[in-house]
């Protein structure tokens, strides 16, 4: 999570052991996390007491994916976020002692109940368990004992409750893989939220191939359902290969029918690389509301696995901004930032509309680390993020003349060899496309104009100011414009 949280912070991270970040130039300044050690999945998205609470996968101790326990943050509208307490940790000799693991949270009664996965080390799956709060969310007491405690016949992974109302009785979705090769999301359902009972498969599939090379793999984590007042749904799950972990996120369309989820095609929910473990809340105006892991690209073998980068810096992940999420006509789902992030807009740095030409890079000035911009290309357009003052580290963005795809290129955003590259694809968005990018230090949120997005970690070292510069790609011309406001934490 991100430096939302300006001097109000600074005792809370003293009191957790963690050194603050905000030196590093690749820390965030608007995206949830706290001042020092790791972060991974959201958690127990929930309204409640009048405040959104985001509970996320934190390790308080380090820089490494371990010893996992919930992180908190809240807010009363999106904006202004109060780094809390380390809500919940593992019990030395409990069931959870491996970690607390993923899961989510409900609002009933009065009351706040997180689900989550209990990791043990002597057990090959995370059973379900669940702790109570009486105290707005700050506070959990554990049930004591394990509401789902073992995983149905023929599963080989079980992890990640997701639980939701539906009518007069609740509904639980587990992350699961299972023995014929294929991924899942099994349903459980309660009266009381206590005594829970096995309901089936609600949707499973062997691995689809998916453009760009990803598939949907044998197992997924963190499954969600998304329900549409039109009687649709999507089905969510974080796509996970059991040999190299964590992979892509994943969506399939469709709707209920007869106890089971009636889905079409996989489509990928991101098309970046660095995003991961998305969830779910539904906000009081009944809008869906994401947030979703966005990792390092660092030098790490692989997600999860430690980095030399990562201790040096003493930090690791973050939580993407908030975004709503929507149907769309053909069954896509639509993603926008949350419209309160406009509250985030300071300054305005770049207004300026034109034509830019073949071999005439057009410098359209200086833009802060943390920016907001809209950008709209015509094919063969070229963005570029100059982040070194001789313009060797860049970052791009191209509107391919021939595809209409749009690329986003990172292969040179880095000085530092230890960053990874890489170039992603959005498919295409017609002759001329609008993107909206958050960008924030080391991370890029792009938004296309028909709610597709794609997420890329980069890690510029160049010193001096950052400019925007356009030009084109085997074309004599294209149209542009571009505005661009700083981002601010408020306070």
């Amino acid at each position: 999570m991100a430096d939302t949280r300006p001097a109000a912070l600074a005792p809370e991270a003293a009191a957790s052991g963690g050194r603050p970040s905000t030196a590093d130039p690749h820390f965030p300044a608007v995206h949830l996390r706290p001042p020092a050690h790791w972060v991974n999945d959201p958690n127990g998205l929930v309204f409640h007491d009048g405040h959104y609470h985001v509970y996320f996968q934190h390790n308080p101790h380090s820089a490494r994916h371990a010893d996992m326990h919930w992180g908190h943050f809240r807010s009363s509208d999106l904006i202004h976020w109060e780094l809390m307490p380390v809500a919940l940790a593992p019990t030395p000799g409990g069931d959870d002692q491996g970690g607390v693991w993923s899961g989510n949270a409900v609002s009933h009664d009065g009351r706040l109940t997180a689900f989550y996965s209990a990791r043990h080390p002597g057990r090959w799956h995370q059973p379900v368990t669940s702790a109570v709060s009486y105290d707005g969310g700050t506070t959990f007491t554990k049930r004591g004992w394990l509401l789902v405690p073992e995983p149905p016949a023929g599963t080989t992974m079980f992890r990640d409750p997701y639980v939701w109302r539906d009518g007069d009785r609740w509904r639980m979705l587990v992350g699961a893989a299972l023995a014929d090769g294929r991924g899942a999301a099994l349903e459980y359902a309660s009266d009381d939220l206590d005594d829970w009972h096995y309901q089936g498969v609600f949707l499973a599939r062997p691995p689809h191939l998916l453009p760009g090379g990803r598939n949907t793999e044998e197992g997924w984590e963190c499954a969600q359902y998304a329900a549409f007042p039109d009687g649709t749904g999507a089905v969510l799950a974080s796509a996970w290969d059991p040999e190299d972990g964590a992979s892509c996120v994943v969506y399939w369309p469709g709707r209920e029918q007869d106890g089971e989820f009636r889905a079409t095609a996989p489509r990928l929910l991101d098309h970046g690389p660095d995003f991961y473990a998305p969830a779910l809340l539904r906000a009081p105006d009944g809008r869906w509301l994401m947030w979703a892991w966005i990792w390092e690209a660092r030098d790490e073998e692989r997600v999860g696995a430690p980095s030399t980068w990562t201790d040096e810096a003493g930090w690791a992940g973050m939580l993407s901004l908030p975004r709503e999420l929507a149907p769309g006509t053909g069954g896509e789902l639509i993603h926008r930032p949350a419209r309160e992030l406009l509250a985030l807009r300071g300054e305005r740095r770049i207004a300026a509309a034109g034509e830019a030409r073949a071999g005439q890079g057009e410098d359209l000035g200086e833009v802060a680390r943390a920016t907001d911009l809209t950008v709209t290309l015509e094919r063969g357009g070229h963005f570029r993020l100059l982040t070194s003052p001789d313009g060797t580290e860049h970052l791009d963005v191209l509107h391919d003349p021939a595809s209409g795809e749009l690329v986003v290129d990172r292969d040179r955003a880095s000085l530092d060899p230890r960053a990874k590259g890489g170039r992603w694809h959005l498919p295409p968005e017609g002759r001329t496309a609008t993107l909206r990018i958050l960008l924030d230090h080391s991370v890029a949120e792009v938004f296309t104009a028909s709610g597709r997005t794609l997420t890329v970690r980069f890690y510029p070292v160049g010193e001096g100011p950052w400019r925007v510069q356009m030009g084109t790609m085997s074309v004599a011309s294209a149209a542009y414009a571009v505005e661009a406001w700083d981002l601010t934490a408020p306070v």
